[in-house]
């Protein structure tokens, strides 16, 4: 491996202010190429796939472009014509590159399943999904609405996540296993949000219009949670696993149960300083809310 793309951090560095997206993309690609050589060479029945898929292409923008244009191609829908959109569509807005780096990022770091970036572009359904979804938002805002309709239903056959083009999701995500989570069409989903498998972010089936929840940055959703109607999340709280929630939720407040109910009570709910959406904290303060022992 040439000294240039040794692998030099077992999770990425950190930013700081005058780190740019571009040198952030350009660290993050070269560790991807760097894994993607080491994994050919041990593992000679991957190489064929790894150079195809990553070692061929000049950028992380093609790579995923190629990737996903095979992961969501059908026999009516080709390869060829997915790898067109999604790499024009990845050249008319760099933002998008943007994001899928800080989801890089996130799952890397937040995951401990998570063993190189490299691992999480080729292989992690909620990731790919999520950089779909993003192309498929993209056109509905170009008014493509077919187009995002049509790439919105093989997400949902491919990757078992169905997230309608319309909702709107910020940067940093990690949607963690991934398998059934569903984000409804006036849903928004903040930045470094965590979101365990079977999520739901719906409506309440009584509304029209605005009916979706409003998750704030830095919030964590446990696994099977669900959330109804057109509630806030407030910044850094934390939804524990298997939750019902129905009305807001304060902002770094842990909320559990079913009905969900807010730990400390709603008058004095207790506060927590880490940002859970990051930290990934599923149970602290659980013996707060409940004296269940094993």
């Amino acid at each position: 491996m040439p000294p240039d793309e040794e692998l030099r951090y077992p999770s990425p560095p950190p930013i700081d202010s005058t780190t740019t997206t571009d040198d952030e993309a350009g660290w993050v690609w070269a560790q991807i190429k760097a894994e993607a050589r080491r994994d050919a060479e041990s593992e000679p029945a991957l190489a064929s796939y790894l150079y195809s898929t990553i070692l061929s292409h000049s950028s992380l923008e093609r790579s995923l472009a190629f990737h996903l244009g095979n992961k969501l191609c059908s026999s009516t829908l080709l390869s060829t014509l997915l790898y067109d959109l999604f790499l024009d569509t990845f050249a008319s807005d760099p933002s998008l590159c943007a994001a899928a780096v800080a989801d890089l990022r996130a799952a890397r770091v937040r995951d401990p399943a998570c063993i190189s970036f490299s691992h999480c572009l080729l292989n992690f359904k909620g990731f790919l999904a999520c950089q779909a979804h993003r192309i498929a938002h993209k056109l509905w805002n170009q008014s493509r609405r077919p187009l995002a309709l049509a790439l919105h239903s093989r997400i949902s056959d491919v990757f078992a996540v169905d997230i309608h083009p319309a909702a709107k999701i910020g940067k940093g995500i990690l949607l963690d296993h991934a398998t059934g989570v569903v984000i409804g069409e006036t849903a928004v989903v903040g930045n470094n949000v965590s979101i365990l498998h079977h999520v739901t972010l719906g409506g309440t089936g009584k509304a029209s219009g605005d009916r979706h929840p409003k998750i704030g940055d830095g919030v964590l959703i446990g696994a099977g949670a669900i959330i109804l109607g057109d509630v806030k999340i407030g910044k850094g709280a934390k939804i524990g696993a298997g939750s019902v929630v129905l009305i807001d939720v304060p902002p770094r407040t842990t909320t559990v149960g079913n009905p969900a109910r807010l730990i400390g009570g709603k008058e004095k709910p207790t506060k927590h300083e880490e940002c859970p959406g990051e930290s990934m904290d599923h149970t602290s303060l659980i013996s707060d809310w409940s004296d269940y022992t094993i």
